[in-house]
């Protein structure tokens, strides 16, 4: 450790206590502030969620109780808190050379030597490269040496009957048969396979390019950044405006409750989608407020900052006075689409309880395995709240409907590109990938389910599959959604 580290670990350890009473001070001097501020709007956030069958009651004893401390310890596993994205795209919409020009915004990548060794080599896709759950019953011989001694897990999957077929097919002799396919051949079939599957995704695919880079989101949190104006206007205004589906003659950027009611369920569910993400986004950045940034002070010698929850940011983003009176129902469409992604879990369940999340540390993972099937257990005793089998019914109008919410979907994620603030953009594009996720198990036509409403396990080729991106980012975006309904909870106190 360097003389400075040393002596910036002394100072904050030493003033703990004194950092404590800061915190004390604001938390105070907020209250202060918000004895003049009319909080009784925060009191008609409660009674049914639309377009489900649950109340923000429910949600909030559920939530505050149950899920919010089970999925805040997994996302803090190593499995999840490493996210491999490239914040170098450029945006293909605009030309937009603003930035952030606060240190905030900037994003700390990692170097090799702090990734976990299963993320080290090129063994992230599919799920923890199980090539059995893809492939279906076995590897060939020099497949299997391949993976075998990486991952000794995969043999788990061919227990009993799908073992001894195996064993079989591989003593058989195929001296009679030609197997061998063309290069040529192999290319057309893996073009094949990539179209299929592009029109199950509903955000652009998962970043594995070159310039991609693993992100330790445990050391760049959401929080507030400085990132806000023209820039930031012009993403959101661009998503709601020419994204979302709108009723005739309507020019403000949102839609507004009252005419939410001459769409139809699907293009309801879609700009409730995209209100409750940008909603859970503002609790973020109003629960995580910059409350100071001087560099070099007593409390402060290493000049990291100070966050913490600004009420009054708060009553700016969701109070009547400044909304017009929406905030209630943008809060509300928070806990619909939290609804969502919760159901998008459960009916995931099956498929997500056969990952290993493997990272290479044996007891981290068993860790992260346990932890994960608890919080699917909870989960599953939750009755189902949102229905995706309303959506979508009917013939050839129906689908093309579908179509077309996905093509939507998709370009939202693409206008995450367009963020002018590099945390904010690694933000944004995990949970738009979340979201992307959740909608791809809810909708896919490969999401096809058993009788208890849940995805089919039996492995063919119109299986839904997820990558290890598409896992992680589904996990931390329903995070993001627990913790801003947690948040909302502390804000009702703290307006009190």
């Amino acid at each position: 450790m360097s003389l400075r580290s040393a002596n910036c670990l002394f100072m904050l350890v030493v003033n703990v206590c004194l950092y404590m009473s800061v915190v004390c001070f604001f938390s105070s001097s907020s209250s202060i502030v918000n004895s003049r501020i009319d909080n009784s709007w925060l009191n008609e956030l409660k009674g049914s969620i639309d377009e489900t069958n649950s109340t923000v009651e429910i949600v909030d004893k559920l939530n505050n109780y149950q899920i919010y401390p089970r999925i805040i310890s997994i996302v803090s596993k190593d499995y999840f808190k490493f996210f491999k994205v490239n914040l170098r795209r450029t945006c293909p919409f605009w030309s937009d050379d603003s930035k952030c020009a606060m240190r905030y915004c900037q994003v700390e990548s990692c170097q090799l030597d702090d990734l976990p060794i299963g993320l080290k080599g090129n063994h992230h896709s599919l799920v923890d490269e199980d090539m059995s759950i893809k492939c279906g019953c076995c590897f060939c011989p020099s497949t299997w040496s391949q993976f075998h001694d990486h991952n000794k897990r995969i043999y788990r999957y061919m227990e009993g009957p799908q073992q001894e077929e195996c064993e079989e097919a591989m003593q058989d002799e195929l001296g009679y048969i030609n197997t061998t396919i063309s290069a040529a051949a192999m290319e057309d079939f893996a073009l094949w396979q990539a179209h299929d599957d592009i029109q199950d995704m509903y955000c652009t695919l998962p970043d594995d390019d070159g310039e991609a880079e693993y992100v330790d989101l445990s050391l760049n949190p959401e929080r507030y950044t400085g990132y806000k104006g023209p820039s930031a206007n012009r993403v959101w205004n661009t998503i709601y405006m020419e994204n979302c589906f709108r009723p005739k003659n309507l020019f403000e950027v949102y839609t507004i409750s009252a005419k939410l009611t001459g769409m139809c369920l699907e293009k309801r569910a879609f700009y409730r989608a995209i209100s409750g993400l940008h909603t859970s986004i503002n609790i973020h950045l109003s629960a995580q407020y910059l409350l100071s940034d001087k560099r070099s002070t007593f409390l402060n010698p290493c000049g990291t900052g100070f966050w913490g929850p600004n009420a009054e940011e708060f009553e700016r983003k969701f109070g009547p006075k400044y909304t017009k009176g929406e905030g209630t129902q943008w809060l509300r469409n928070l806990y619909f689409l939290y609804l969502l992604e919760l159901r998008a879990l459960q009916k995931a369940a099956p498929l997500l309880k056969q990952v290993e999340y493997y990272t290479g540390n044996d007891k981290e993972d068993e860790t992260t395995r346990l932890a994960v099937h608890n919080f699917l257990g909870i989960i599953k005793k939750f009755p189902q709240q949102f229905n995706e089998h309303t959506m979508f019914l009917g013939g050839q109008q129906a689908q093309k409907l579908k179509e077309e919410f996905r093509l939507h979907f998709r370009n939202v994620s693409t206008i995450m590109d367009c963020v002018g603030c590099d945390k904010c953009r690694l933000w944004g594009k995990l949970q738009i990938q979340g979201l992307g996720t959740a909608l791809k198990i809810l909708f896919s036509n490969k999401a096809r389910t058993n009788g208890y409403n849940e995805l089919s396990t039996t492995v063919n080729k119109h299986t839904l599959q997820l990558e290890r991106s598409e896992i992680v980012a589904l996990f931390n975006a329903f995070g993001r959604l627990s913790t801003s309904i947690y948040e909302i909870e502390k804000f009702r106190k703290l307006l009190r």
